[in-house]
């Protein structure tokens, strides 16, 4: 099977949180194929570094990195970015709107952390679709939008409540982004869900120094994408080498239950329904 015609030579890619983790693991793919690609981020130091490596990735000289530094939670930041990008490229075919944070919280208190996920998860993707989507629609040719979101907005872990419900928010924008899309004329821009599972990223660093024995890395992650979008899956669900792919469908069926036969929600982490969960087999 061929990859998607986006993933190729002179095609041109825009990524947010391209500093680190799978944001900076896609521009070195892309980069090797001989796409041109914009990388943004807020941290300045660390996107000069990441540019360098992708730099040494590109398939030649004729391959062009570019970077940005800005905020998507700031509606301004992600403008000006398409101001660079049609400026610099005259096109997008990718864009990436994979920019995201975590930080504690729980379901009453740290309202600050709350507002600050929300901004960053929720609305820095959201700049991304409304900021882009036109544009690259009058371009006239295929193109895709992916939104990085979360297992935990599909399944709701308890834990960090904010950070569900901000990835729960992309999930449902992403889907409404795709209904839209095929259902507008002379459209060729599709959207797609990118749902890492562990992964080895920034954010898992914060935990722990060394790539725990369950994480994919994020190149493992980029090779997933690539490939599932190229057979034309929205729902790109990545396993992880903890989690299989029957495992984590097995965990969307019972958590759609809970709505379906009114159990509480999270059963799943409920003592009285532990023994349920673990027989529970989804029918094909």
């Amino acid at each position: 099977m061929a990859d998607h015609i986006v993933f190729s030579a002179d095609k041109v890619a825009v990524i947010t949180g391209a500093a680190e983790g799978i944001g900076r693991a896609c521009a070195a793919r892309f980069a090797s194929r001989g796409m041109h690609v914009l990388m943004a981020d807020r941290r300045a130091e660390k996107l000069n570094e990441a540019a360098i490596e992708v730099r040494a990735a590109a398939a030649s000289s004729a391959v062009r990195i570019n970077t940005c530094v800005g905020d998507v939670s700031r509606l301004a930041d992600v403008e000006a970015l398409k101001a660079l990008a049609y400026q610099e490229f005259g096109q997008v075919d990718v864009l990436m709107n994979n920019a995201g944070t975590s930080v504690p919280t729980s379901s009453w208190g740290e309202l600050d952390n709350w507002r600050h996920l929300i901004d960053v998860n929720m609305w820095g993707i959201l700049h991304g679709i409304q900021t882009f989507t036109q544009s690259m629609i009058d371009q006239g040719s295929p193109a895709i939008i992916v939104n990085t979101g979360s297992k935990q907005g599909i399944t709701n872990p308890p834990g960090n409540p904010a950070y569900n419900a901000s990835k729960a928010a992309v999930k449902a924008a992403t889907e409404s982004l795709q209904h839209d899309l095929r259902n507008t004329d002379n459209c060729q821009v599709n959207a797609h869900l990118l749902v890492p599972g562990y992964t080895y990223t920034g954010l898992t660093r914060q935990r722990v120094s060394e790539k725990p024995a369950g994480a994919w890395l994020p190149e493992q992650v980029t090779d997933y994408m690539i490939e599932h979008i190229s057979r034309g899956s929205f729902y790109v669900i990545c396993p992880d080498n903890e989690v299989t792919s029957e495992e984590d469908a097995r965990r969307v069926l019972w958590g759609a239950g809970d709505i379906a036969h009114n159990r509480p929600p999270l059963s799943r982490w409920q003592g009285d329904y532990n023994a349920a969960f673990a027989q529970f087999k989804p029918t094909s």
